[in-house]
């Protein structure tokens, strides 16, 4: 038996080495690993529009909730109080609009009637004045008396004032049209002003009810009835469940022959019997250390080069064995098969899409 072991040992040694090193040729060659990598999502922090105390908490942590859900209540009697003004305020104003309309009319109506007064005067102008160069050819032929002939002499000029003066009255109707009109369009201006805030009031009681912008489930929840909250205090995280993606940072050296597209196969630390694949969807635009807060400066006395990492963000299947189990902050373990450099097809299952974006460098 030792003999049969020792002839067949090197024979075993051969092919196991061979079959290595086919698979390093054929395939181990051309995949990258690694478990710097988590289930990532886009989670949607709640947060008021507007300040006030909490009246109602519909919603539980660990809740799924749907698009659209209701899950605050802020007090809204000061924002109905506020509005009802809004409201008091464009009646106001729709009034004195009306107001000026009613007036306009009205000025139009006067400024017609001094155009008639006008006619009128010139008739008269022109009997007086007809009848003033009569009496002056009768008083040259003495056949009238003096005092006839300066009688009409004095109703021609009074008749030529009077002109003047409805003309001038013409004039100052038509004045006080234009000042009516930019009376009325600055009410209108006003109008327009109150119907804004009318809207910004109405907008403020609106968003007295916070609903919930995507479907997801409900975590870390900090709002509390009879608390009171400004804009931006966080009431709420929201996970868009199932959506969600993985973020595997890749070292530098690793992206060579990366492109979108490829495939990644993905185990789950908490699911290790099930593997799933995905795609790489995007790269970064920057590595890691260049988000970070404090960026490392790399023109100082002393350098040691470190090897970088570039978040690439991996497709998840929409319809996988873990599409519900997934959450947001699980370790997994990420291998990209580079031989390929395909698009995301259409039947898939994988969520997301791929960019057409430039070879990583």
């Amino acid at each position: 038996m030792r003999k049969i072991l020792l002839m067949t040992a090197p024979v075993v040694l051969l092919v196991l080495a061979i079959y290595a090193g086919g698979m390093w040729w054929t395939t181990w060659r051309f995949q990258e690993s690694t478990d710097d990598a988590y289930v990532d999502s886009d989670i949607s922090l709640i947060s008021p529009k507007i300040e006030g105390y909490i009246k109602e908490v519909r919603v539980e942590n660990n809740q799924r909730v749907a698009a659209g859900q209701v899950l605050f209540v802020i007090d809204d009697s000061d924002f109905r109080a506020k509005l009802a003004q809004a409201q008091a305020a464009v009646a106001t104003e729709e009034a004195a609009v009306d107001t000026y309309d009613s007036r306009l009319e009205l000025q139009r109506a006067a400024i017609a009637e001094a155009k008639a007064e006008i006619a009128a005067a010139d008739a008269e102008e022109a009997r007086t004045q007809h009848d003033y160069q009569r009496y002056q050819a009768l008083m040259s032929s003495a056949i009238t008396s003096r005092q006839r002939f300066e009688a009409a002499q004095a109703d021609d000029r009074k008749a030529v004032a009077a002109v003047a003066q409805k003309q001038a009255a013409l004039v100052a109707a038509q004045d006080q049209l234009t000042v009516l009109r930019a009376e009325r369009d600055q009410e209108k201006a006003k109008r327009q002003q109150a119907r804004a805030n009318l809207q910004l009031a109405q907008n403020d009681l609106d968003n007295t009810v916070i609903r919930a912008p995507v479907a997801g489930i409900a975590g870390n929840r900090a709002g509390q009835i009879g608390q009171y909250v400004k804009p931006g205090t966080q009431l709420l995280s929201l996970v868009p469940l199932p959506h969600v993606y993985v973020t595997a940072n890749f070292k530098e050296t690793q992206l060579t022959h990366m492109r979108p597209g490829q495939v990644a196969e993905v185990t789950v630390d908490a699911y290790p019997d099930h593997t799933l694949r995905g795609r790489i969807e995007s790269f970064a635009p920057a590595s890691g250390a260049e988000f970070s807060l404090l960026p490392p400066d790399n023109a100082t006395g002393n350098f040691t080069k470190i090897v970088q990492r570039v978040p690439i963000r991996i497709a998840l299947p929409a319809n996988g064995p873990l599409a519900r189990l997934l959450r947001p902050g699980l370790s997994v373990e990420v291998t990209v098969d580079t031989r390929r450099d395909t698009a995301i097809a259409a039947d898939d299952g994988i969520v997301g899409t791929a960019q057409a974006a430039p070879a990583a460098k």
